[in-house]
């Protein structure tokens, strides 16, 4: 629908001026009419040179769909029709992507879509946990609630996601600045320092003649190690999209000392979160299986989901195949068998997702309290070891000169 912007006077005769959505100019006069504004000037918004272009658009970030679903939530909860909470939603929404998402959504539900088929449309913005617990929502009458558990569960998912991030960016932004500057060092600064060596004459002590001689080697070859710097990422990432090779590498991921360990606790707390959510809220176990294996994130982890999946289409418990995965820990299946002998199946994941959202934190403050230590030995050995190793001509010709 067009946007006009238009100038007007009001009943005081202060001028005022503003933006409004309608089909034709007339639709805007009569609106203006109404409003108690006399229209002086009416024009077609002019239209953005770059809405054309996709790739330059604002993208629709997950804060913008937790404030989607909560402020949808409130709307609802205060008894306001799907399709009012819709216009509200997309009258005051400032990203030019998520409006016209929220636009054509408004448009569908009005065709006589059902909520759940209009978000579907948009998979990249709703995934199928987002749909799926809609439609559970729409069809127990409970909208409002299935919305606001939605909210609080990507939340914790997103809070859940920083913290692994936030471990993971150290350890690599040091690691990339230490390979930097040696590159500088050995490229740069270890031939200047050669040149100054050949004048002295005698022979270079071990440490200098091995840093030399990778300082020749990187400088002489600089360009083959960017290529096959980049053939190896290639290939990395070639192999990985093969199931063969996300099989072996996700399960190597899991099995690393320290690293796995957060993984795999990650992982047990964004399965049992989501299955809690999702089976609060009326889905399916198998259909919730589903959708959780998909969006595991780890090949291992969705393989055992799926194992469980088979063992509950064939009438077992959901503790007992998930025990035989050995890829969640014992406890957590203790607890999960207990949930499903007493009926609370939906509330002890959510015990268990609570606990191992702690277990996180104290992992990610482990993590980084281990490689803190970790890197400032990396650099003080690597790169006081190259400084180290040019002083020492320098060094064994002071003492000849002393002796």
């Amino acid at each position: 629908m067009p946007v006009y912007q238009w100038v007007g006077t009001n009943r005081s005769g202060k001028t005022q001026k503003g933006e409004m959505e309608a089909p034709n100019e007339g639709v805007v006069t009569s609106n203006l009419q109404r409003m108690k504004i006399k229209p002086t000037k009416i024009k077609p918004k002019p239209k953005d040179i770059l809405e054309g272009i996709t790739f330059l658009q604002p993208k629709v970030k997950e804060k913008d769909i937790i404030l989607f679903a909560r402020q949808f939530s409130t709307m609802i909860d205060a008894g306001l029709p799907i399709i009012q909470c819709l216009e509200i939603l997309h009258t005051q929404q400032a990203n030019k992507t998520f409006k016209k998402i929220i636009e054509d959504v408004k448009s569908s539900v009005e065709s006589g879509s059902t909520l759940a088929e209009a978000l579907k449309k948009y998979p990249k913005e709703f995934d199928n946990l987002f749909v799926n617990m809609v439609a559970a929502g729409e069809a127990g009458g409970i909208l409002d609630t299935i919305l606001r558990r939605l909210a609080a569960h990507m939340e914790k998912a997103a809070k859940l996601k920083a913290q692994v991030k936030g471990a993971m960016t150290y350890p690599i932004v040091t690691l990339i600045i230490a390979v930097i500057v040696l590159a500088v060092i050995l490229i740069f600064v270890i031939p200047v320092f050669e040149e100054m060596f050949k004048d002295f004459g005698s022979e270079l002590p071990l440490p200098t003649q091995m840093v030399v001689s990778a300082s020749n080697f990187a400088k002489n070859n600089v360009l083959f190690i960017v290529i096959a710097l980049i053939i190896f990422i290639f290939a990395f990432r070639r192999v990985y999209k093969t199931e063969q090779g996300q099989d072996k590498i996700d399960d190597f991921i899991l099995k690393l000392p320290v690293f796995g360990e957060l993984l795999r606790k990650v992982a047990v707390a964004k399965f049992t979160r989501t299955m809690g959510t999702m089976l609060g809220s009326g889905v399916a176990i198998l259909e919730a299986l589903d959708i959780v294996a998909k969006t595991a994130g780890n090949r291992t982890i969705e393989k055992a989901i799926y194992v469980v999946r088979t063992g509950i289409a064939e009438g077992r418990t959901m503790a007992d195949p998930l025990a035989e995965t050995g890829v969640f820990p014992s406890m957590v299946c203790s607890m999960i068998a207990v949930g499903e002998s007493t009926g609370a199946l939906d509330a002890m994941l959510e015990k268990i997702a609570d606990f191992y959202d702690e277990e996180v934190d104290q992992a990610v403050d482990n993590l980084t309290q281990l490689i803190e230590p970790f890197m400032l030995v990396f650099l003080g050995v690597t790169i006081g070891g190259l400084v180290i190793s040019m002083y020492l001509p320098i060094f064994k010709m002071a003492g000849a000169i002393s002796g």
